[in-house]
């Protein structure tokens, strides 16, 4: 058994239609189990809550030991790069369609927060990446993302030219629709629909993945998580770096994009007897054509 939860922090998918009842019920759930809620101040603001103190999401971490997230993964993402740098933990209840990291089922929250609050969880860490984008000798954008970061054309724009060096090492010059340098979390995102690999979360690597090349001979490749990854913009219009497609940087010819490790991690936890493979397994229906 781990530590007891104290005081949770309720973070919701605020656009989705009628989430507030649900964000209340779960709150008041969570009192009768003798914690103190407060609501993320951007979640309360926007649906209207007003029974529990809303908290500024940079103090988060300061006032709550524990963050329970109701949405999807992209919900899960966005607070997940925020409290990243706080330390603290994070549980996912989905409402999305996938939900590999928010992977409590809404109908089951309150089986498993009764058991989680208590102290009987599954903890994992996932790795980040730490990107900057520089421009004339200087950085200009910094961006933090869990999934991946992705450079990429313009909507209406032909391939981009890219070079690539890791550390002191050129590798290559590609010309595709872009690329992704994905997290073993973001290796079933969008990398994993341009033909990546999955990477188990474990591994201290990341997965290279061209979009679209223009090569056949441009594969995929899982490189070690210790280097910086450097990409130059050698050609091409209107491109641009999105990191975890949320955060976006114009680039002009000669802008590098420096992808590397970040010092934080993303926590979080699941109920006992969670699985990284029955998640896999689930999400990607590879129990079908099983007897």
């Amino acid at each position: 058994m781990s530590k007891r939860f104290r005081h949770a922090a309720i973070v919701g998918k605020y656009q989705a239609h009628g989430i507030r009842p649900l964000l209340e019920e779960l709150a008041h759930f969570l009192v009768g189990l003798g914690m103190d809620v407060s609501f993320e101040y951007d979640t309360a603001l926007a649906t209207g809550v007003a029974d529990f103190d809303a908290v500024p999401i940079a103090e988060l971490g300061q006032r709550c030991d524990l963050c329970v997230v109701v949405g999807g993964d992209g919900t899960m993402l966005g607070i997940a790069r925020q409290v990243a740098r706080q330390n603290l933990p994070l549980v996912g209840i989905n409402q999305g369609r996938l939900g590999f990291i928010t992977d409590v089922p809404q109908g089951q929250y309150r089986d498993a927060l009764r058991s989680m609050v208590a102290g009987d969880y599954e903890e994992e860490r996932r790795s980040m990446l730490e990107s900057q984008v520089w421009r004339d000798g200087e950085p200009f954008f910094d961006g933090l993302s869990l999934n991946d970061v992705v450079v990429s054309r313009g909507a209406t724009a032909s391939m981009v030219e890219l070079r690539i060096d890791i550390d002191e090492d050129f590798v290559a010059n590609i010309r595709a629709d872009g690329l992704i340098v994905a997290t073993p979390t973001g290796s079933t995102a969008y990398a994993l629909s341009a033909g990546g690999p999955i990477l188990h979360p474990d591994i201290g690597g990341w997965v290279l993945v061209p979009i679209a090349s223009h090569m056949l001979s441009n594969r995929p490749i899982v490189l070690p998580d210790t280097g910086e990854i450097r990409i130059t913009i050698v050609a091409g219009r209107d491109a641009s770096a999105n990191f975890d497609m949320h955060s976006i940087a114009s680039l002009l010819h000669g802008d590098r994009v420096h992808v590397r490790r970040s010092a934080h991690k993303a926590r979080f936890l699941h109920p006992r007897g969670w699985s990284y493979y029955a998640t896999l397994r689930r999400k990607l229906r590879w129990y079908e054509g099983v007897v």
